[in-house]
């Protein structure tokens, strides 16, 4: 028996995120048949992110065992020849048979992409959020600045999330604006349930002039999610890559 890991990438526009839930179909059940398929196995893969419903992803992680001899680093092209063209992975590899991709120190970055215009683009409306409300930027760059670091992030949490701690540490937010589009790309060592679509919505809201950038400490410091603003849609959203340390 050995552990394998992949990483993974997708478009999540067709699918109710990433894990197996009853109520339609979602990249880790895809993922999970092709395998079992494949192997002849009963494979269940372990996650790293449990991305949701039109969430993106360039590199999600994803664990599984088998027995089968195939060298961990030849999956990745067995698979992507079976595989639905809008998921495919981009790496496989063995690991050690306790690595586990929740549980080992790691950071994530996602980045959150608005399109920033008079009117929408229909090639980028799976893949960005449209606002025709001018955003400064540079507003939007002081507010995110006072995340920066440990805070318990409870305003930034989504409705009905069981988590121990809201205590969450931010490495780095960086704010790019390239012609009509704006991209938020945040690193940390853990999200909580919406975070970084709450962080993106709220820092939309101080970019179109609805609260100073000064607002955002008092949001933080409320620790209250009714004084944040809204969760963005999830079609903004990709996960672009997780390290293990």
């Amino acid at each position: 028996m050995k552990r394998v890991k992949l990483t993974v990438a997708y478009d999540g526009t067709n699918y109710c995120g990433w894990q197996v839930q009853p109520n339609g179909i979602t990249v880790q059940e895809v993922l999970n048949q092709c395998l079992s398929e494949f192997t002849g196995e009963n494979i269940e893969t372990i996650g790293a992110s449990r991305t949701d419903a039109g969430v993106h992803a360039l590199g999600n992680v994803a664990v599984f065992d088998t027995e089968m001899r195939m060298p961990g680093d030849k999956f990745s092209f067995a698979l992507n020849q079976r595989l639905p063209e809008d998921i495919r992975i981009q790496k496989s590899e063995e690991v050690d048979a306790d690595f586990h991709p929740r549980y080992v120190k790691s950071q994530k970055t996602y980045e959150y992409r608005i399109l920033n215009c008079r009117f929408p683009i229909p090639t980028e409306r799976f893949y960005s959020h449209f606002t025709y409300i001018p955003l400064d930027v540079d507003k939007m760059k002081e507010a995110a600045s006072y995340l920066i670091g440990e805070h318990d992030f409870k305003s930034f949490c989504g409705t009905g999330a069981q988590v121990k701690t809201t205590v969450r540490t931010v490495k780095e937010i960086q704010i790019e604006k390239s012609g009509d589009r704006i991209t938020i790309r945040i690193t940390g060592e853990g999200f909580l349930y919406n975070m970084v679509r709450i962080i993106a919505g709220t820092l939309m809201d101080i970019g179109g002039g609805l609260y100073p950038p000064e607002k955002m400490k008092e949001i933080l410091e409320a620790k209250d999610r009714k004084k944040a603003g809204p969760t963005a849609p999830a079609r903004g959203l990709t996960l672009m890559k997780i390290q293990y340390f």
